[in-house]
């Protein structure tokens, strides 16, 4: 597992940046969507919910690459190359919850929709680099 350079972890641990996600659809083609995300035990955590591209996309050992633009300065981000190492519904509505809290201030994820399953999509980082 690649370690993030600590001069960017603030992206990944005190700012509200969004991480914009590449996948692989099936086809070849690139897929690419903004996501909430959060990051420990040095793996990025996005949420997602069954029947969505991104499930259907972030599998098990799927090649996937994002980059994290500062919030406050366009023109610092950390680019993340990786691997899904897990994907479960297992604590993934807890997750989505922690999320929005984090991005939105609320407690309780407000655009769930009824007989929603979300999904826990672990990445592992393989290569990390950034700029300014």
């Amino acid at each position: 597992m690649a370690t993030i350079p600590d001069k960017y972890l603030d992206l990944l641990q005190q700012k509200k940046a969004f991480a914009i996600l590449s996948t692989v659809m099936p086809d070849g083609s690139p897929q690419v969507t903004p996501v909430w995300f959060d990051h420990t035990n040095g793996l990025i955590r996005v949420n997602t919910a069954r029947g969505r591209v991104k499930a259907r996309t972030l599998k098990n050992g799927a090649a996937v690459a994002m980059a994290i633009i500062d919030p406050d300065n366009p023109y610092r981000y950390v680019q993340i190359r990786g691997r899904v190492r897990r994907v479960t519904e297992d604590g993934a509505a807890q997750h989505i919850d922690s999320l929005a809290k984090k991005y939105l201030g609320k407690d309780k994820y407000p655009n769930a929709q009824p007989g929603e399953v979300r999904l826990l999509c672990e990445i592992e980082p393989t290569s990390a680099s950034g700029m300014g």
